[in-house]
């Protein structure tokens, strides 16, 4: 009986660390046709990126942050095609007004339900209003 419920916990720990690390896994896949001269030319990115900046909403978020939107301008002009290619490729793949606060709702949801999981079944006793199994 003692190893059954040591297996229990062991098996409730491993479901426990999975959905943890569920939420940094699970990302959607974005489709989309890239012309040749996307693929091929650097300058493309950079002028995505340029587009970007010039944006009203983007330039007011830059100055309220103190960055001077020519400054900005400059270091895209600056930077290498590696990294022009990797800032152009999460332009998309950012949701737009996401935040960290859902996520942190989200995983403290998971762990309540794990929880209430764990008391239903006997092996913790934290919530006196869950009706728990009968012992065998």
């Amino acid at each position: 009986m003692f190893a059954l419920r040591i297996l229990h916990g062991a098996l409730c720990l491993v479901l426990v660390l999975g959905l943890v690390q569920l939420p940094p896994l699970a990302r959607t896949a974005r489709a989309a046709l890239v012309t040749t001269e996307e693929a091929v030319a650097p300058e493309a990115g950079r002028d995505r990126i340029r587009a970007f900046l010039e944006r009203a909403e983007v330039r007011e978020q830059l100055e309220t942050l103190g960055v001077d939107p020519d400054e900005a301008r400059a270091r895209v002009a600056g930077l290498s095609d590696r990294e022009v290619a990797a800032i152009a490729g999460r332009l998309d793949e950012l949701p737009a007004g996401a935040n960290s606060v859902a996520g942190v709702l989200l995983v403290l949801a998971v762990v309540f339900i794990i929880l209430i999981f764990l008391d239903y079944t006997g092996i913790t006793d934290l919530f006196p209003w869950v009706n728990k199994q009968p012992r065998r």
